[in-house]
């Protein structure tokens, strides 16, 4: 047997494994009684492709940024969300900052549920 077809095959399923992320989805419900807003904010990530082929830090860069910009103040989400993209090259890469900006809200919704529409199991 052949080991080419099998390594080419084995490396096309390694390549395209590692180019999975999630989608982020951003709530968009407005403050709550039970919340508190805290402010504008902004978080940023960065993502690298390394000869336009390997991804460092890619997938999950949009959510990366959310949670920085959650982090800075300790907020529980945010809202009035706007995402920003930057691209920068170089000789041997390509780079990718997503930005995100948007109002700061502290504190549980009403419902109990947190941002992504889980039950709070705390």
């Amino acid at each position: 047997m052949r080991p080419l077809p099998i390594l080419s095959a084995l490396l096309g399923a390694v390549l395209l494994a590692g180019c999975h992320g999630l989608p982020l989805t951003i709530p968009t419900e407005p403050v709550g009684p039970g919340e508190e807003v805290i402010g504008p904010v902004d978080g940023s990530a960065t993502g690298l492709m390394i000869l336009q082929f390997i991804p460092v830090g890619q997938n999950q860069r949009f959510q990366r940024a959310y949670d920085a910009a959650l982090q800075k103040v300790g907020a529980t989400r945010l809202v009035d969300v706007t995402i920003r993209e930057d691209w920068f090259w170089a000789y041997i890469l390509n780079g990718y900052t997503t930005h995100v900006s948007g109002t700061a809200v502290r504190g549980q919704r009403e419902d109990d549920r947190d941002i992504w529409g889980a039950r709070d199991m705390r």
